[in-house]
């Protein structure tokens, strides 16, 4: 199964949650989006069984103090800047994460901060630590963080003859990787299969990408679960930069989304 999310979708699906006294926005693209700004206990029984993917917008010198999720996910950060724990924060910067690991704080600079969270399943809410240590299942963690990620202008887009693939993550042995698949105008490129991984997530960092026969804009995405064939990634007249985040295999990971390399 293909969800194919346009911006203008995600956007009108947008709400208004409260992270640690401040008022952030989330705009739902794939799954049920959170409804708070942190764990409730008891909010697993609300598991819908279906992977979840959202766009934070992050005020200004708003603090997400450290936490952990139980799934496995990516965050990549697209518009304004911040900083991950030590690590600035500006597009592109990709973050990875194992399920109960612990990462953070994230903090937005003057103008906010605007970042991707893309996760493998439906998650029951942040849990900050430390109030939550005791829920965290030590071991098996894993992160993984690549910043100063190039998005092409339309100039070089429009330019390009032939594909060209530039790693971000190393593919690893559970199949945790991500590239950035640059394609010009009309370009056509077949992806990893989602069949050796647990899942992708594709995302429009710059130009159009055709999918199901209509275009998408920047910041749209394309979820490809693993019983799909390889997406053909086909680019609009302007060429495209598509960010493909390809999650562990399932198989691999322990109860909570642990990853067990």
């Amino acid at each position: 199964m293909l969800i194919v999310t346009p911006r203008a979708e995600a956007a009108a699906r947008s709400r208004k949650i409260q992270v640690n006294g401040r008022e952030y926005t989330i705009d739902a693209y794939v799954g049920s989006a959170p409804k708070k700004g942190t764990y409730v206990a008891g909010n697993e029984a609300n598991d819908d069984g279906r992977p979840q993917g959202f766009l934070v917008h992050q005020p200004p010198n708003a603090i997400t103090p450290a936490h952990f999720h139980e799934p496995n996910q990516f965050q990549v950060f697209v518009a304004g800047k911040g900083r991950m724990g030590a690590a600035p924060a500006a597009p592109l910067t990709v973050q990875y994460a194992n399920g109960h690991t612990p990462y953070g704080p994230i903090v937005a600079g003057d103008e906010g901060v605007q970042y991707f969270t893309l996760r493998q399943r439906w998650d029951p809410g942040a849990k900050y630590l430390p109030a939550s240590k005791d829920l965290l299942r030590k071991g098996n963690q894993r992160t993984r963080l690549k910043s100063g990620i190039a998005v092409a202008e339309e100039a070089e887009r429009v330019a390009r003859v032939a594909p060209e693939v530039e790693t971000i993550m190393k593919e690893e042995a559970d199949g945790l990787a991500a590239w950035m698949w640059r394609l010009g105008p009309s370009g056509e490129s077949v992806l990893p299969e989602p069949g050796k991984c647990g899942g992708q997530y594709l995302i429009v960092a710059g130009g159009t990408l055709m999918a199901n026969g209509a275009p998408l804009d920047r910041l749209s995405t394309v979820y490809v679960t693993t019983e799909e064939a390889a997406f053909t990634a086909k680019a609009g007249p302007d060429g495209v930069d598509l960010l493909v985040l390809q999650f562990p295999r399932m198989g691999d990971t322990l109860a909570g989304g642990a990853s067990r390399v």
